[in-house]
């Protein structure tokens, strides 16, 4: 009992920094979709930030940026993934997309 006790806080932290490399993973998958979706919506004359947005789980307060040029339209999409674990902050997540532009 006495050694289970000692060890629980360590199996927490473990647990704890588990559900973190899930959550970031998480982060960037919708960063990456967000800024994919953006991309195309811009490149075809719409509103590439609204579409972002629209692809991005709201509690990750996306912030979505696209720069349509002659050819190319990137967008980009940053994302703030809450920390887990006491006394480390959150991390921040920024992904590109870059689509053909229609004419």
């Amino acid at each position: 009992m006495l050694e289970f006790a000692g060890f629980l806080p360590i199996l927490l932290v473990i647990g704890m920094a588990a559900i973190q490399l899930g959550l970031i993973g998480y982060g960037i998958n919708q960063a990456g979709s967000g800024a994919r979706a953006a991309a195309r919506v811009a490149s075809q004359d719409g509103d590439g930030t609204a579409a972002g947005q629209a692809a991005v789980s709201g509690w990750l307060k996306p912030d979505v940026t696209s720069d349509k040029g002659a050819d190319l339209t990137t967008a980009t999409v940053h994302v703030h993934v809450p920390g887990v674990i006491p006394l480390f902050g959150g991390y921040d997540v920024t992904r590109h997309a870059t689509m053909p532009t229609d004419d």
